[in-house]
């Protein structure tokens, strides 16, 4: 995000930020496995998930934000 940032460039940033996104979503899906294989407790999965999703909600609302001006 901030390589992106850097770059001064509108399109770029947004660029980064869905490859933000898509980042996300592999840890979504680790966090998934790990709770499924014994890894990682319920808890502690559903805890970080919690987390991810309100991060991709900040990132969903900053590009939408950024597409609109």
């Amino acid at each position: 995000i901030a390589e992106g940032y850097g770059r001064e460039v509108r399109g770029s940033y947004q660029q980064f930020l869905r490859i933000a996104q898509g980042s996300l979503k592999e840890l979504e899906t680790q966090l998934l496995i790990a709770e499924r294989t014994g890894i990682a407790s319920n808890g502690t999965a559903a805890s970080l998930l919690a987390s991810t999703e309100s991060v991709g909600t900040l990132l969903r609302l900053l590009i939408r934000k950024l597409s609109a001006d």
